[in-house]
């Protein structure tokens, strides 16, 4: 399985700490060493980084764990090959442009066999993830009108979602650079710090940060990961099947749906408990 990092903002934040503790995860505290990427918004534009190395010892990575890119949105990936070569046209994140904006997509899980229905959008590299992302930006642009509001996209995407869910394993994260959707399939948690601000321990490397200082009073930063990157502060564990739509690193819209557990998870989690209200 791979690993997702996100991170929604309501001001330009770098994520230099936590996209320090994900890269120790690929190829040496963790399996997930076939390459990785990340996509940094900087208003309209987008920073990207790709690289099919390892990033536990990439040098491109190293350069961008020291690089405080400024940025109210992110989505990272590192990937563990199970469908595809492993090469740079099949390293997440990916993006599309889609009414004027570019969305980026990032996957963990696996859908053998899936194939994309007919549309505007085609895979560059061979990867199920971006036939999912494929369909699913597709079935968007077909569906919905330009101006759609927040909830309609939530709406959609969620519907989307099960629906690859339904198939195989669907963790993801989707972003246009206004929002960041989040959908958990079976594994996905989240943190949203905010003042009073505190210090963090990283759980993949001895790297300390006191949010204190690098902080305002006004500052929200929330931070998705496949897994808690900490081992001092308390994150949400998402339920199976739990999605949230971020913006601004405030949760404005949340819900659960039913998907199924299925056969050739590699990577289970506890049975689910009954939904929660969005916080």
């Amino acid at each position: 399985m791979c690993e997702l990092l996100g991170m929604s903002a309501n001001t330009p934040t770098d994520l230099c700490f936590s996209f320090t503790g994900l890269t120790r995860r690929g190829g040496e505290t963790g399996p997930h060493k076939d390459g990785w990427g990340v996509a940094f918004y900087e208003g309209k534009g987008v920073r990207l980084f790709h690289d099919p190395e390892p990033c536990a010892t990439s040098k491109i990575a190293e350069f961008v764990s020291k690089l405080p890119i400024k940025s109210k949105t992110a989505v990272c990936h590192i990937r563990q090959a199970n469908v595809g070569n492993i090469n740079l046209s099949n390293t997440h994140p990916f993006t599309r442009e889609l009414w004027g904006r570019y969305w980026v997509f990032a996957h963990n899980g696996q859908i053998p066999g899936f194939t994309r229905r007919v549309g505007t959008y085609e895979a560059v590299g061979d990867t199920d993830s971006e036939e999912l992302f494929c369909d699913l930006m597709n079935q968007i642009r077909q569906s919905l009108p330009r101006d759609a509001m927040p909830q309609q996209l939530a709406d959609a995407l969620v519907t989307l979602a099960q629906e690859y869910a339904q198939q195989g394993v669907f963790n993801c994260l989707l972003s246009n650079g206004d929002w960041l959707f989040s959908f958990c399939s079976t594994k996905m948690a989240s943190i949203t710090r905010r003042a009073p601000f505190g210090p963090a321990c990283l759980k993949d490397v001895e790297v300390e940060i006191d949010f204190a200082a690098e902080t305002t009073p006004n500052d929200v930063v929330s931070i998705i990961a496949t897994e808690p990157l900490t081992h001092d502060e308390q994150w949400d564990i998402y339920e199976r099947g739990e999605w949230k739509l971020w913006q601004q690193g405030e949760v404005i819209a949340c819900g659960k749906v039913d998907v199924p557990v299925h056969k050739t998870e590699t990577d289970m989690v506890s049975p689910a408990n009954m939904p929660r209200d969005c916080e």
